[in-house]
């Protein structure tokens, strides 16, 4: 095989590229190979200690569900819709770590010997696109093997998420559509939240928001800033909608300027034909997107993520539900971090007030089994349609005043009664 030449190969192929003991990698979402995937699930029978380490798959199969111990198992980094329920009838492992920590953390305990990803169409150079990802994967290109699976459907991305032909081992093919997802629409609440951090952020502001209909409301709000720039692990329909009406054009920031920095995108049909051959949209790595030290080179970061729960001391839980396990710390600890070295910079973790069953979100102490995603003393401010608790700098009884002010009204008086009797609030009230 030279240039653009190769052939292709049945999915099961693969089989032939997998060691006794072997970690496989394979990437989030969109990225994940379903058929490769599939392959190694059918062929467990031949496989020996085998286990495939993903983040937010889509889909369960059966290796997921613990049907070959001992050959073929899963380990997640942040649970998905194909994970969840796998992890909590204990048939898969999760792992808790930060996105940016993600390639080091394999490379030190579980080093890959083979990745397995969805890419585009080979170019006229040689090399594959991953096309929506770069994620934790794209931190592994050139070290190790790659068995990859075309798509005619993904779409050819740009920045360090190329794989040349001399670098992969085996290409199938699978011409699947994309899992796409259309932009959900905010609510009340959403809006609210969203409207008291956009009225903060300045004309040429670099900006990183997850996905979802908070972030979707508050790039909505957007609409009349100029110069922004975006610097974000997940790149959505939001964003798309802002560059395209030159409000988000990158002008402004220190690194990669004109770049709309991203290391995975989720989202509609029309964000994948968006993707498509855009020079302006340059996917990396997550250990370089989501360091703390490369955030920090940007000027005026403003970072914006969702929790589920914040105690009085302002503790994040942002990966569990009523003390259980949904997803994973993914980047938020990381965004949070990165903001406090960014000059201008400024991070918001947001918040309904309160539960759709009226529980409220701003809590004495974390639900038991709820650990922490991101730590009191880099959480800089927390905002829930009631307003915006400022945190930093704070001590403990002005934070838990500031908190319980944002606070469902319903809920106020007995979070104050509660923080007195903990005595969070006693030397703020003598």
């Amino acid at each position: 095989m030279r240039n653009a030449e190769y052939e292709e190969l049945p999915s099961e192929a693969i089989l032939d590229h997998v060691a006794p003991g072997m970690h496989i990698i394979s990437p989030i979402q969109n990225g994940a190979p379903p058929a490769l995937l599939r392959a190694l699930d059918d062929g467990a029978e031949r496989l020996e200690d085998v286990t495939i380490h993903q983040m937010d798959p889509w889909e369960s199969l059966p290796f997921m569900e613990g049907a070959y111990p001992g050959r073929l198992r899963h380990v997640d980094y942040f649970l998905g819709p194909g994970s969840r329920k796998n992890f909590h009838d204990g048939h898969c492992d999760l792992v808790p770590v930060d996105f940016a920590q993600v390639p080091a953390t394999m490379r030190e305990f579980s080093p890959p010997g083979l990745a397995v990803t969805t890419v585009s169409e080979i170019d006229e150079h040689g090399y594959f696109s991953m096309g929506t990802n770069a994620d934790y994967v794209a931190s592994f290109i050139g070290q190790v093997p790659f068995f990859v699976e075309v798509n005619a459907n993904m779409p050819r991305t740009f920045g360090r998420n190329h794989i040349h032909l001399s670098q992969v081992v085996g290409v199938t093919r699978n011409d699947a559509p994309m899992i796409t997802v259309e932009p959900p629409t905010p609510g009340e609440v959403d809006d609210t939240i969203a409207a008291l951090i956009a009225e903060r952020v300045p004309d040429g502001a670099c900006l990183q928001l997850g996905v979802g209909k908070l972030p979707n409301a508050f790039l909505s709000k957007l609409t009349g800033h100029k110069n922004l720039g975006i610097h974000t692990e997940a790149l959505s329909d939001g964003v798309m909608d802002l560059v395209e009406a030159g409000v988000i054009d990158g002008s402004r920031k220190t690194g990669h300027p004109f770049k709309h920095v991203t290391t995975f995108a989720v989202g509609s049909g029309r964000l994948m034909s968006w993707l498509h051959d855009n020079p302006s949209v340059a996917m990396l790595p997550v250990d370089v997107v989501n360091d703390p030290r490369v955030i920090g080179q940007e000027r005026n970061l403003y970072s914006v993520n969702a929790t589920s729960e914040v105690d009085l001391y302002g503790q994040a839980a942002s990966e569990t539900i009523a003390g259980h396990y949904w997803s994973g710390a993914g980047g938020q600890a990381d965004f949070a971090r990165g903001c406090r070295f960014s000059p201008g910079g400024r991070g918001f973790i947001v918040t309904p007030s309160q539960t759709s069953k009226g529980v409220s979100r701003i809590t004495l102490s974390l639900t038991p089994g709820s650990p922490v995603t991101t730590h009191k003393n880099i959480i800089e401010n927390v905002v829930t349609e009631y307003g915006i608790a400022l945190l930093r700098g704070r001590s403990v009884a002005d934070r838990a005043a500031a908190l319980i002010a944002v606070a469902h009204p319903d809920h106020r008086e007995r979070l104050s009664r509660e923080a007195r009797d903990a005595g969070l609030t006693r030397r703020a009230l003598m």
